[in-house]
């Protein structure tokens, strides 16, 4: 079965949730560079139940109601990026890690350029929390849906605004 794509609406833009029959391939940014991610989006099936799934997740997850995703992944990279991108995965709700730490985590410290540039090129923004990965100084760091998006992410995020949310 070919790959199918969804574009919603959230709180960050416009979303381009591609799925195959495997799982969630991807979501992308309103803005994203075509080359970040080369993935055929196949046709628009606003009615894919996969995509369908993952959009109310993220609806959830955008209303202060989800922390964890429950979607079949298909990530497509190479080995060491899939090594990046299921680290990514262990990190926890509201917590972040920087780039030393995922080097540090998949056993390559010296990595730490080539974890930044795999961070970069996830293909499944959000659900993979690349938007956690921060500099080593605390520092906001790039991201493909921009530093507006990735600190709104983090607020939303914050344990502080959880309790606010869930009084």
């Amino acid at each position: 079965m070919p790959n199918a794509h969804k574009i919603i609406a959230s709180p960050v833009g416009d979303l381009t949730l591609i799925a195959s029959d495997k799982g969630l391939m991807a979501i992308l940014w309103e803005n994203d560079d075509p080359a970040r991610v080369k993935i055929d989006a196949g046709e628009q099936h606003d009615s894919h139940a996969l995509l369908c799934n993952t959009e109310r997740q993220l609806r959830e997850y955008f209303s202060g109601e989800r922390k964890k995703f429950e979607v079949p992944l298909d990530f497509c990279g190479t080995d060491f990026q899939q090594q990046v991108w299921q680290a990514l995965l262990t990190i926890p709700f509201g917590e972040t890690r920087s780039y030393l730490q995922i080097a540090q985590q998949i056993g390559n410290e010296k990595s730490v350029r080539a974890v930044g540039a795999a961070n970069g090129k996830n293909p499944i923004s959000i659900i993979a929390p690349c938007h956690r990965v921060i500099g080593s100084s605390g520092k906001l760091t790039g991201f493909a849906g921009g530093l507006e998006a990735k600190a709104f992410l983090l607020q939303l995020e914050s344990p502080a605004r959880q309790t606010e949310l869930w009084r």
